[in-house]
């Protein structure tokens, strides 16, 4: 009767309490939280800033939304994050790294992402051993990434 229900991996959303849809269209990571969100709490934040005529803020922290890559990097809640080691801000900051070409940023992070146990950051380093980007390719280490992803 008082059971609670079956937790998934996608966790809830930390804003409404609901679980987050398994489909990833539905849901949203806020880059300045690292918080995955679900889309109806992102809508519900965007018509109460149309509404109030309020400048576009992050759902959950209500920090300003970065406008520019530079702002981005900038960004302190991110950086703290990542100092605090949260394998999502690792992972983001590894997808900026390896968008700029980076290849040896985007290692370090994803390194650092898997060892705490993120999936993503497993599949992007299998990627990367896959395809030699910044890193030599190896065959085994593609596989043992993907394995873990």
């Amino acid at each position: 009767l008082f059971k609670q229900p079956e937790s998934r991996d996608l966790g809830d959303c930390p804003i409404c309490c609901l679980p987050l849809p398994i489909d990833p269209t539905k849901s949203m990571l806020i880059a300045c939280c690292s918080k995955m969100i679900c889309n109806g709490c992102c809508h519900a934040n965007e018509v109460r800033e149309l509404e109030g005529k309020l400048q576009p803020k992050c759902p959950f922290c209500r920090h300003r939304i970065p406008n520019s890559d530079e702002e981005w990097e900038r960004n302190t809640l991110m950086m703290k994050r990542v100092e605090a080691n949260d394998p999502v801000a690792l992972c983001q900051m590894g997808g900026k790294r390896h968008q700029q070409g980076d290849y040896d940023g985007a290692f370090q992070y994803w390194t650092k992402a898997a060892a705490l146990g993120h999936a993503g950051a497993h599949f992007n380093l299998s990627i990367m051993y896959g395809q030699g980007q910044g890193v030599e390719e190896n065959e085994k280490k593609k596989v043992y990434h993907l394995e873990e992803a």
